[in-house]
């Protein structure tokens, strides 16, 4: 289609009735689907937009009250609701005069209001394009950084993003380039007095907490993925439901309940992303949990996601535009969740934690939740993020490389250095130590290599090793326990057992890696482990 095609039609005026709505004229049924087609797409109804092909209104959501605890979902004041034949209906009713000539008995004419049938209107939005609509992504409920580095902060439409800023907060607009002190006190604020008083293992995990915190703020403007973000403490009471609900009461969120089932994760994660929320928080997990999940692990390494709608066949595609958060006692990482994830952990080294006193902020819990200071905490957020955009939103080189999400980490650990929050990322050591399954996974090589040496081994031969012959516990085990197992506690079968083996091929845990050749027999594959002193400067696997 060429861009002539695409010109949005100059507007059309219509005469105003006595009422002070436009009074549209209609006649039969092609005449009153090609007028209020133009009625439509000439933006005659106020808040209305396009988003992937289908027009929207924004409406005010009746009885979308403040979350009264941190861990509860926070709705937006207003939603764009898609525009269907019996909101046309009543929208044209409220907006406008659809009149249509008539003749009495006498055959004299006169206007009589109609509402058009629902065929009339079923067919006026039956198309997709809408040249005359302003483009909507998304409602935001906060302030965010645009693509050229300056700040959409008013209220409203704004055509260079197409993002609709709906406020919760009251906020006095920011300068492009805040004055020294003003940084200098947002520094304060957010350093010694919001964040100073939680438990923080080190200094990671509150770089890492504010990285997290500023994410879906810059994001448009470094156009990066975020890892998943893990919130977890040794101890419930230590702080980590307030730090996930500050970053969701600041840009709206949903609170999910975990599950270990991927196919009902699944579900969940395409239901969240149709709500226009800048957080999704997996809140409380069971103390212990492991958060393995390929569905999750997809999840945060794709801008977009696509699946099927519930009760229906179609498919639908989101942008996955959210920052993803997860809290707990004692929680760890499986599978490739261990390298998607950052880490923020809390340790009150304390039999009660909820029994301390003595906090910079008394009751923070309850503080977040007043408006007037997530307007504050905002200010002094946004000021600190500006005042980096206005020395030219430097990035760090000295940030370890996190595959998909190292344009992230050298976005938000340039904001930080520039601010002077050390230990950003560098907690990441100590969080390899919480992946289960790489742990479980050297325990059991490291066993296997002591076990068999250089033997190679098929995946029959393997699992008859670790048939045991009576007794209990790890006594008759030549494996102490570290062989792979099924969720009910029983060897694999062999042909599962080389399904996990080939998963594994190549892939270090630590010093150990598993290596295998295909059976010059014709037996399938032979499978051995490699120590870290085998390997030579070459690199190779060698037999």
């Amino acid at each position: 289609m060429s861009n002539a095609e695409m010109t949005p039609p100059p507007r059309r005026m219509w005469p105003v009735g006595t009422g002070g709505r436009p009074r549209v004229r209609v006649g039969a049924d092609p005449e009153s689907i090609r007028i209020l087609t133009d009625v439509v797409d000439a933006g005659l109804l106020p808040d209305t937009y396009v988003t992937d092909g289908q027009p929207v209104v924004i409406e005010a959501v009746s009885g979308a009250g403040g979350p009264a605890a941190g861990d509860e979902d926070v709705a937006l004041p207003l939603s764009a609701s898609p525009l269907r034949p019996p909101l046309l209906a009543a929208l044209l009713a409220e907006h406008a005069d659809i009149i249509r000539p008539r003749k009495d008995r006498n055959g004299d004419s006169y206007d009589e209001e109609v509402s058009p049938g629902g065929g009339v209107l079923s067919a006026v939005l039956a198309r997709q394009s809408w040249p005359g609509l302003p483009v909507l992504h998304r409602i935001i409920p906060t302030p965010v950084l645009r693509p050229d580095g300056t700040l959409l902060q008013t209220p409203g439409y704004d055509p260079a993003t197409g993002f609709y800023l709906a406020s919760t907060t009251a906020l006095d607009p920011i300068p492009d380039r805040p004055a020294a002190d003003a940084v200098a006190a947002s520094r304060e604020f957010l350093v010694e007095r919001f964040l100073r008083d939680f438990p923080w293992r080190s200094d990671a995990d509150r770089a890492n907490y504010l990285a997290l915190l500023v994410s879906p703020i810059i994001r448009p403007y470094t156009r990066s993925l975020s890892p998943f973000g893990v919130i977890e403490a040794t101890m419930p009471g230590s702080g980590k439901t307030i730090l996930a609900g500050c970053v969701g009461l600041l840009v709206g969120q949903r609170v999910l309940t975990w599950t270990d089932s991927d196919d009902e994760l699944r579900k969940s994660i395409t239901t969240v992303l149709a709500d226009a929320v800048g957080v999704v928080v997996f809140d409380n997990l069971i103390e212990g949990a492991v958060i393995d999940s390929a569905v999750l692990a997809r999840l945060v390494t794709e801008r977009t996601w696509t699946d099927r709608k519930l009760g229906t066949n179609t498919a639908s595609t989101f942008p996955n535009d959210r920052l993803w958060l997860a809290t707990g006692n004692n929680l760890r990482t499986g599978g490739d969740m261990a390298s998607r994830a950052v880490w923020v952990r809390l340790d009150p080294d304390c039999p009660r934690p909820e029994a301390r006193t003595g906090f910079t902020i008394p009751n923070l819990d309850s503080w977040i939740l007043q408006p007037a200071n997530q307007a504050t905490v905002l200010r002094h957020v946004l000021t600190l993020i500006l005042d980096w955009t206005a020395h030219g939103a430097p990035t760090s080189s000295s940030v370890p490389e996190m595959r998909q999400f190292t344009k992230w980490a050298q976005h938000v650990g340039g904001f930080l250095e520039h601010h002077q929050v050390p230990g950003f990322l560098t907690n990441a050591d100590t969080a390899r130590g919480l992946d289960d399954d790489a742990a479980e996974w050297r325990a059991f090589l490291l066993r296997w290599r002591t076990l068999h040496a250089d033997r190679h081994l098929t995946a029959n031969e393997l699992r008859t090793s670790a048939e045991t012959s009576g007794g209990g516990g790890f006594s008759g085990d030549p494996w102490s326990g570290t062989f792979p197992m099924t969720p009910n506690g029983q060897l694999p079968s062999v042909r599962s057992l080389g399904r996990r083996l080939t998963g594994q091929l190549d892939r270090w845990r630590d010093t150990v890696v598993l290596r295998s050749v295909n059976d010059e027999h014709g037996h399938g594959r032979r499978y051995w482990v490699q120590h870290v002193d085998q390997v030579g400067s070459s690199n190779t696997h060698g037999v």
